[in-house]
């Protein structure tokens, strides 16, 4: 059955709204400040008019452990520059692992699933077990706070347990994905000067066995501030031999005497101090090194997973993710609230297409999360999970990574259940968490996401910097929020941090992203409004690709973009200028491909190559991405470009001429296009 934008499709209870964290929170507010609300909205509006008050009573309500209590909640409403909580002292990793204390015996932490390991779970008792003996040889290896402990390793407890332990002691954790590139690994961390790693010797994808062994070896040789290195024989549990000299075995990092959790000190840290470095590419340079603070993303991820996922002690909470995306960390901080995380490592339809729900019935998830592009493979294979397995449990679906269709909303009710909160948020690497997203008592409509988030300012702006209502802007943020980066790595001057968000409007956070707010107060995100490629939902640099391209031999210069299709396609084309004497044949858009997967990722890898005769360029020398992409996506060239501002005008015209002749995707019609 069609499906209109914005078509009314569920509508909570009044039992689902009056249990729902929300509301209990609304009734804490009226009993212990006075406050009277009287749906999410005026919530909302309060959340955003009087920050320090919100996130005070964040403070408060969820009991945030510190040495000291705040002198203020925020010292100014600036950005960047804004400081949150300012005298207060804490550790994130004792928040994660406060609800051990109350777990029942036996209670699941972690319920974990891999194509070479069977469905188990970890309990909260193995979880704060593990995390403090590995902590406790941490700080006899000499990691000391300050430190940064980095990871090239799969989505399995193990990864978790390094994380955590990391945290507990006050280092700082930055996490990268095994199928990543040696060069794609060791342009981020050496940037962070690690003192130890932790390494897997290899991953399963697809029944395909990868071996990372030589891999491991050139990233550590490539890290000259390395002291040591920890392995885990994941892929081949029965090697023996380590893939550098002197690694020493995760055995042998666990082994020993427990560590009682009354004597176990968690380093309590000042709001300054990082947690973790985290990266998002940019469009020149190396990637950008963001970095958090614990008190930030503290405040934050308990406001998130409380109020926009719901979730509390007994929730099983699951997203399909990678260690390289914040979706991991995301997943990870589900455990503040007494829930289960649901971690799975492979690919999503290996062996089954629905392997993926079969896991979500088997530990009976709460919310079950992945990417539109998921959505879009059950809907093609005409899988209906919720006839073949029992989904009784399942209260909410999260889609993220992607803008959502209408029909991607629809298609869980018709084949997963009927009375189901289907939310879509949006937010990125750079705040941890989401901008837009969702409230379990507000009604789903087709495509939309619900609402805006608490504390968050957030508005759509038109390229004059006025509001609008009901047209499409860029998503600016007004006011300052706690898990704003405190800082890029390596960025002393700051320069980096107010290019990538505050260039455009000074004082005020854009984003990057196209977003319309209609007057219901939802939300419609339409990509990127700059040149940063979203690929299957995680963000890549077009600086990244060039970098690998750009070293074939036959390659003078490139140029890619990723265009947002109707429904919820992508088509991410790279444009190559050839040396002389070359021609764009097979073997070499096999060899630019196979560059660009072992420099960088899969997800690198463009859906086509071309060759054109010129790359365009603005006068000042930079490649013009976003002009050739809104002429892709259907932008009329008036709109899309100045030829008075281009160095060699004539070579857009290529461009022109593709996109309105091109059968290799489906150009977006005009008032789509435009939008987007």
């Amino acid at each position: 059955m069609a499906v209109t934008e914005g078509e009314l499709l569920w509508t909570p209870s009044a039992e689902f709204q009056q249990r729902s964290q929300v509301a209990k929170f609304i009734a804490w507010l009226h009993n212990t400040r006075g406050l009277e609300f009287n749906d999410y909205e005026a919530l909302r509006a309060w959340s955003v008019d009087d920050i320090e008050g919100f996130w005070s009573a964040i403070w408060d309500y969820f009991q945030i452990e510190s040495d000291t209590p705040p002198t203020q909640v925020l010292d100014r409403r600036a950005m960047p520059g804004a400081k949150w909580f300012q005298g207060a002292r804490v550790n994130y990793a004792e928040h994660l692992l406060r609800y051990e204390a109350k777990a029942a015996a036996g209670e699941a932490a972690i319920h974990h699933l891999t194509e070479n390991r069977p469905l188990t779970s970890m309990s909260w008792q193995e979880l704060g077990r593990q995390v403090r003996i590995l902590a406790t040889k941490l700080r006899a290896l000499g990691i000391a706070p300050g430190d940064r402990v980095v990871s090239y390793l799969p989505n399995v407890p193990e990864t978790t347990v390094a994380m955590i332990a990391t945290i507990a002691v006050g280092a700082v954790w930055s996490s990268a994905a095994p199928e990543f590139g040696v060069k794609t690994v060791t342009e981020r961390f050496a940037q962070i000067e690690p003192k130890l790693i932790f390494v897997c010797d290899g991953y399963r994808f697809g029944g395909k066995d990868f071996d990372r062994a030589a891999e491991v070896g050139q990233i550590v040789s490539a890290l000259p501030s390395l002291q040591h290195v920890v392995w885990l024989p994941y892929l081949h549990p029965d090697r023996s031999e380590p893939p550098v000299a002197g690694a020493q075995s995760w055995a042998a990092m666990l082994a020993g005497a427990d560590v009682p959790r009354e004597a176990f000190r968690y380093e309590r840290v000042d709001c300054a101090h990082p947690i973790w470095v985290m990266f998002s590419s940019g469009t020149t340079g190396l990637p950008k090194a963001i970095v958090h603070g614990h008190v930030g993303v503290l405040v934050e991820h308990f406001k998130v997973m409380s109020f926009h996922l719901n979730l509390a002690p007994g929730s099983v909470m699951f997203f399909y993710s990678t260690t390289g995306w914040m979706m991991y960390n995301l997943v990870v901080s589900s455990l503040l609230t007494g829930a289960a995380a649901v971690q799975y490592d492979g690919s999503p339809v290996y062996p089954d297409l629905d392997l993926l729900w079969k896991m979500a019935a088997d530990t009976g998830a709460q919310t079950f999360g992945a990417s539109p592009t998921f959505v879009q493979m059950m809907e093609k294979a005409q899988l209906k999970p919720g006839e073949k397995f029992d989904l009784s449990r399942l209260e909410a679906a999260l889609l993220g990574g992607a803008p959502s269709t209408p029909e991607t909303f629809k298609w869980f009710y018709d084949n997963v259940k009927q009375d189901l909160w289907v939310t879509s948020q949006s937010g990125g690497t750079e705040l941890c968490s989401g901008f837009v997203g969702a409230s379990p008592t507000l009604p789903v409509h087709a495509g939309e996401i619900q609402t805006r988030c608490l504390g968050m300012d957030v508005r759509a702006w038109s390229d004059d910097g006025k509001e609008v209502i009901d047209e499409v802007g860029e998503l600016v943020c007004l006011k300052p929020f706690p898990s704003m980066p405190i800082y890029f790595w390596g960025d002393t001057d700051g320069k980096r941090y107010h290019e990538a968000y505050f260039d455009v409007f000074p004082g005020v956070w854009r984003h990057g992203d196209f977003i319309k707010i209609n007057s219901r107060g939802g939300c419609y995100i339409y990509g990127r409004s700059d040149s940063t490629l979203n690929r299957f939902g995680v963000r890549i640099g077009t600086a990244e690709i060039y970098r690998a391209v750009e070293q074939v031999e036959e390659v003078a210069d490139s140029l890619v973009v990723c265009c947002e299709l109707e429904g919820g396609t992508f088509f991410m084309p790279l444009f190559v200028k050839l040396k002389p004497g070359f021609t764009l044949d097979e073997a070499l858009v096999k060899k630019i491909n196979a560059k660009l997967r072992l420099d960088c990722s899969p997800r690198h890898v463009p859906d086509k190559t071309y060759r054109v005769e010129q790359i365009p360029y603005t006068l000042t020398g930079k490649k013009m991405e976003v002009p050739v992409r809104k002429v892709l996506m259907g932008w009329p060239l008036e709109k899309a470009a100045s030829r008075d501002a281009m160095a060699n005008s004539a070579s857009i015209d290529w461009f022109v001429e593709f996109a309105t002749t091109s059968d290799d995707y489906v150009r977006p019609s005009a008032a789509v296009g435009m939008k987007r």
